[in-house]
């Protein structure tokens, strides 16, 4: 708030002209920070909070309930073994003899592991005459349109990601493979619908085939 203060004497000049009378101009801000405090309050209580984000990673626990305990078939299960270079070295388990089978080299492109998981996860629910698998796209596309909610959305999906018949992927890391590599798998298990996965210890039989798998297929 302005105000104008008057400086300088009265008095008059030699000759009797009257003196000028000099005029300041002092501003007060003190209004200016209260509103300033309120404009700040106003936005700290209608501004809403960034949500942090989260990666879901499913871990081995010790303790495992009695249908935990139960064999998963060798075809159902699928091991990821991160190399070096940016490689994945992948394997199944042979049902009749229970050894690993040929290691393939693959790498985190579309066509690469993403298209294996997407694979062989819908060749599994097909042979168990379970089609959901197709449906999760659709319902990501029903709750982008306002068709069902978001809760509703996830509960559904959650439903066909747990289903027993699908694709169980193990992921290990080998030394000489990076950190961002474990980052972008499960980025890739997220992308692929893929529910049941766990990060456990490598040996060194998958060690082996990582170097069997880097000599037959170096690039």
């Amino acid at each position: 708030m302005a105000e104008i203060e008057g400086g300088g004497g009265g008095g008059h000049k030699k000759g009797g002209k009257p003196k000028s009378k000099k005029m300041s101009t002092r501003v007060d801000f003190t209004p200016m920070v209260d509103l300033g405090f309120l404009l700040i309050t106003f936005f700290m209580l209608t501004t809403s909070m960034n949500k942090p984000k989260t990666m879901e990673i499913n871990m081995p626990v010790k303790e495992v309930t009695e249908e935990e305990k139960q064999k998963v078939k060798a075809s159902q299960a699928i091991t990821l073994l991160l190399a070096e270079n940016d490689k994945i070295v992948y394997y199944f388990i042979n049902e009749k003899t229970g050894e690993p089978e040929t290691p393939v080299i693959t790498d985190f492109s579309k066509s690469g592991i993403r298209e294996t998981l997407l694979s062989k996860n819908r060749e599994l629910l097909n042979r168990a005459n379970n089609n959901n698998y197709d449906s999760i796209p659709i319902l990501k596309e029903m709750f982008k349109n306002n068709q069902i909610p978001e809760d509703e959305m996830k509960k559904r999906i959650a439903g066909i990601k747990a289903n027993k018949d699908a694709l169980i992927v193990v992921i290990k890391a080998d030394d000489k493979a990076k950190y961002k590599n474990l980052v972008d798998i499960l980025d890739e298990m997220l992308i692929t619908n893929i529910g049941r996965y766990a990060i456990v210890d490598i040996t060194p039989v998958e060690q082996e085939l990582i170097k069997t798998a880097m000599a037959i297929n170096p690039n």
